[in-house]
Protein backbone atom coordinates (compact mmCIF):
# COMPACT_ATOMS: atom_id res chain seq x y z
CA UNK A 1 0.00 0.00 0.00
CA UNK A 2 1.36 3.46 -0.85
CA UNK A 3 2.39 5.87 1.90
CA UNK A 4 -0.48 8.27 2.55
CA UNK A 5 0.68 11.41 4.41
CA UNK A 6 -2.44 11.89 6.54
CA UNK A 7 -2.60 8.24 7.70
CA UNK A 8 -0.01 7.02 10.20
CA UNK A 9 -1.46 3.55 10.89
CA UNK A 10 -3.94 2.29 8.27
CA UNK A 11 -5.46 -0.35 10.55
CA UNK A 12 -6.12 2.10 13.40
CA UNK A 13 -7.30 4.78 10.98
CA UNK A 14 -9.76 2.35 9.37
CA UNK A 15 -11.23 1.37 12.76
CA UNK A 16 -11.77 5.00 13.79
CA UNK A 17 -14.75 5.66 11.49
CA UNK A 18 -18.32 5.38 12.76
CA UNK A 19 -20.40 7.32 10.18
CA UNK A 20 -21.12 5.61 6.86
CA UNK A 21 -23.19 6.57 3.82
CA UNK A 22 -24.01 4.01 1.10
CA UNK A 23 -23.47 5.10 -2.51
CA UNK A 24 -24.25 3.05 -5.60
CA UNK A 25 -21.99 3.47 -8.63
CA UNK A 26 -24.06 4.73 -11.56
CA UNK A 27 -23.27 3.89 -15.17
CA UNK A 28 -22.65 7.58 -15.85
CA UNK A 29 -19.91 7.55 -13.19
CA UNK A 30 -17.78 5.16 -15.22
CA UNK A 31 -15.39 5.93 -18.04
CA UNK A 32 -14.36 4.16 -21.24
CA UNK A 33 -12.24 1.72 -19.21
CA UNK A 34 -15.28 0.57 -17.19
CA UNK A 35 -14.22 1.88 -13.80
CA UNK A 36 -15.31 4.94 -11.83
CA UNK A 37 -13.86 8.11 -13.34
CA UNK A 38 -11.38 9.72 -10.97
CA UNK A 39 -13.39 12.97 -10.82
CA UNK A 40 -16.67 11.27 -9.84
CA UNK A 41 -15.42 10.14 -6.44
CA UNK A 42 -15.57 13.73 -5.23
CA UNK A 43 -19.35 13.56 -5.77
CA UNK A 44 -19.43 10.47 -3.52
CA UNK A 45 -17.46 12.34 -0.86
CA UNK A 46 -19.79 15.31 -1.14
CA UNK A 47 -22.86 13.09 -0.79
CA UNK A 48 -21.44 11.47 2.34
CA UNK A 49 -20.32 14.84 3.76
CA UNK A 50 -23.79 16.34 3.30
CA UNK A 51 -25.38 13.29 4.98
CA UNK A 52 -22.81 13.56 7.78
CA UNK A 53 -23.64 17.23 8.32
CA UNK A 54 -27.36 16.37 8.15
CA UNK A 55 -26.86 13.82 10.92
CA UNK A 56 -25.13 16.50 13.00
CA UNK A 57 -28.09 18.84 12.39
CA UNK A 58 -25.93 21.43 10.63
CA UNK A 59 -26.86 21.20 6.97
CA UNK A 60 -30.36 22.63 7.34
CA UNK A 61 -28.94 25.91 8.68
CA UNK A 62 -26.18 26.21 6.09
CA UNK A 63 -28.57 25.38 3.22
CA UNK A 64 -31.08 28.04 4.30
CA UNK A 65 -30.83 30.95 1.80
CA UNK A 66 -31.35 33.42 4.68
CA UNK A 67 -28.36 32.23 6.70
CA UNK A 68 -25.25 34.40 6.76
CA UNK A 69 -22.67 31.62 7.24
CA UNK A 70 -21.98 28.86 4.74
CA UNK A 71 -19.33 26.19 4.34
CA UNK A 72 -16.82 25.89 1.52
CA UNK A 73 -14.21 23.31 0.65
CA UNK A 74 -10.72 24.75 1.03
CA UNK A 75 -8.82 21.70 -0.19
CA UNK A 76 -9.37 18.05 -1.08
CA UNK A 77 -6.86 15.23 -1.39
CA UNK A 78 -7.54 11.73 -2.64
CA UNK A 79 -5.59 8.48 -2.88
CA UNK A 80 -6.96 5.80 -5.20
CA UNK A 81 -6.16 2.28 -4.01
CA UNK A 82 -8.57 -0.01 -5.92
CA UNK A 83 -10.82 0.41 -8.91
CA UNK A 84 -14.57 0.77 -8.42
CA UNK A 85 -17.08 -0.41 -11.01
CA UNK A 86 -20.63 0.19 -12.25
CA UNK A 87 -23.30 -1.31 -10.02
CA UNK A 88 -21.13 -1.66 -6.92
CA UNK A 89 -22.65 -0.63 -3.62
CA UNK A 90 -19.94 1.42 -1.93
CA UNK A 91 -19.64 2.49 1.70
CA UNK A 92 -18.39 6.04 2.12
CA UNK A 93 -17.12 6.78 5.63
CA UNK A 94 -16.60 10.25 7.12
CA UNK A 95 -14.92 11.34 10.35
CA UNK A 96 -13.56 14.50 11.93
CA UNK A 97 -9.78 14.51 12.14
CA UNK A 98 -9.22 18.02 13.52
CA UNK A 99 -11.45 20.92 14.60
CA UNK A 100 -9.99 24.37 14.03
CA UNK A 101 -11.38 27.77 14.95
CA UNK A 102 -13.13 28.23 11.57
CA UNK A 103 -12.35 24.94 9.83
CA UNK A 104 -12.75 21.21 10.19
CA UNK A 105 -10.45 18.61 8.65
CA UNK A 106 -12.51 15.64 7.47
CA UNK A 107 -11.19 12.22 6.54
CA UNK A 108 -12.97 9.84 4.19
CA UNK A 109 -12.70 6.18 3.32
CA UNK A 110 -14.54 4.33 0.55
CA UNK A 111 -14.93 0.56 0.74
CA UNK A 112 -16.35 -1.80 -1.86
CA UNK A 113 -18.75 -4.72 -1.35
CA UNK A 114 -15.80 -6.95 -0.35
CA UNK A 115 -14.95 -4.52 2.48
CA UNK A 116 -11.73 -3.51 0.69
CA UNK A 117 -10.53 0.08 0.95
CA UNK A 118 -10.73 1.57 -2.54
CA UNK A 119 -9.99 5.17 -1.69
CA UNK A 120 -8.80 7.39 1.13
CA UNK A 121 -9.30 11.13 1.22
CA UNK A 122 -9.14 14.20 3.38
CA UNK A 123 -10.42 17.71 2.96
CA UNK A 124 -10.61 20.98 4.84
CA UNK A 125 -14.02 22.61 5.19
CA UNK A 126 -14.21 26.27 6.26
CA UNK A 127 -17.16 28.30 7.50
CA UNK A 128 -17.37 31.73 5.84
CA UNK A 129 -19.71 34.71 5.81
CA UNK A 130 -21.60 35.03 2.52
CA UNK A 131 -21.40 38.83 2.65
CA UNK A 132 -17.63 39.10 3.10
CA UNK A 133 -16.17 35.72 2.13
CA UNK A 134 -14.14 35.84 5.34
CA UNK A 135 -13.87 32.89 7.69
CA UNK A 136 -16.22 32.75 10.70
CA UNK A 137 -15.51 30.86 13.94
CA UNK A 138 -17.56 27.77 14.76
CA UNK A 139 -20.06 28.13 17.58
CA UNK A 140 -19.37 26.07 20.71
CA UNK A 141 -22.49 24.03 19.87
CA UNK A 142 -21.10 23.16 16.42
CA UNK A 143 -17.71 22.24 17.89
CA UNK A 144 -19.43 19.90 20.34
CA UNK A 145 -21.26 18.20 17.48
CA UNK A 146 -17.99 17.72 15.60
CA UNK A 147 -16.30 16.31 18.71
CA UNK A 148 -18.69 13.33 18.68
CA UNK A 149 -16.96 12.14 15.49
CA UNK A 150 -13.42 13.27 16.31
CA UNK A 151 -10.85 10.50 16.23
Amino acid sequence: MPRIPYIHDMSEWEKSFSFCCPVKVRFSDTDAFGHVNNTKVFLYLEEARVEFFNKLGLMKTWANPKTENIIVTLDAHCHYLKQMFFGEQLKVYVKVNHIGNTSVDLHYMIKNENDEICLTSRGLIVQVAKSTGKSVPWSEETKEKFKKYLS
